[in-house]
């Protein structure tokens, strides 16, 4: 995947348009999903374990070509001109928070929107890398996350707070810590900017390279089984089941609902 990602960045020709939105994520994933680079036709919810289990309300399947058109429209007759930078920065959280939300495609979605981000950023000018969006990607989506959810009888409202921290680290090289507990709905994991504790799939200590090429595999399809995931892998089953193993004595997945039809939760360590 990280070859597919450098081969599309290192190309210059860019066109702002859902049909380059779409042909991102069939280069990314041609070969990997039947579905690559075409429109999803149900509709979906996924666990948040940012959320505390509760999902985003994604885009109706039967609405999404026209809400992907819209969302384009109106950033392409944007205009930046007399912005401050923090004006900048939280225009354009909004702006990717929403085209992510419409979650166009039945998997791939984060990824696919990342890459298309940092082509945008770099057609308006900005110097734009991938190694933040690598090293935080689970940040990332969780900050998307949180700028599309709200839960008022609870006091819970979108922000996109985190993510601007997070373009405000891209674009200015500022240094906000990012912290993925620090976005929990609960509050039960925040503990401050000074606690020693690391998030766990950012933790190369914790984790080795296959457990955290799983867990990017599991961002985007917690349902997966051990043999979807060793043939995507190119490893055994056996080698699956012992990471799998080794990551919930580690306190970072826990499954939950039957062997055929349960899912992976990504935990943060407590």
């Amino acid at each position: 995947m990280s070859a597919r990602i450098a081969k599309i960045l290192s190309e210059k020709a860019f066109t702002f348009s859902p049909t380059q939105y779409l042909s991102i994520h069939r280069e990314l994933f041609l070969g990997i999903y039947s579905h690559a680079g075409k429109i999803r036709d149900y509709n979906i919810t996924k666990k948040e374990w940012v959320l505390d289990g509760d999902t985003v309300s994604y885009g109706g399947a039967t609405e999404l070509r026209e809400t992907l058109d819209y969302d384009f429209s109106q950033e392409r007759d944007f205009r930046y001109n007399g912005l401050t930078m923090d004006e900048v920065i939280h225009h354009l959280a909004v702006f990717i928070s929403r085209l992510w939300q419409i979650h166009v495609f039945e998997e791939g979605n984060t990824r696919t929107t990342a890459v298309f981000l940092i082509k945008y950023l770099r057609m308006l000018g900005f110097d734009a890398e991938n190694d933040l969006f690598a090293e935080h990607s689970w940040y990332f989506r969780n900050a998307l996350v949180r700028a599309n959810y709200n839960s008022i009888k609870n006091g819970i409202y979108e922000t996109t707070e985190f993510l601007e921290m997070f373009l405000r680290n891209l674009l200015l090289n500022e240094k906000y810590e990012l912290h993925n507990r620090e976005m929990h709905v609960s509050g039960k994991f925040f503990l401050g900017h000074d606690d020693p504790i690391n998030d766990p799939i950012n933790d190369p200590i914790k984790l080795d390279g296959r457990e955290l090429k799983i867990i990017e595999l599991l961002r985007e399809e917690t349902g997966l089984t051990r043999k979807e995931m060793a043939a995507r892998l190119d490893c055994s089953d056996s080698t699956i089941k012992r990471c799998l193993q080794s990551m919930v004595e580690k306190g970072v997945l826990k499954r939950i609902g039957s062997n055929k039809k349960g899912e992976w939760i990504i935990l943060e360590k407590k």
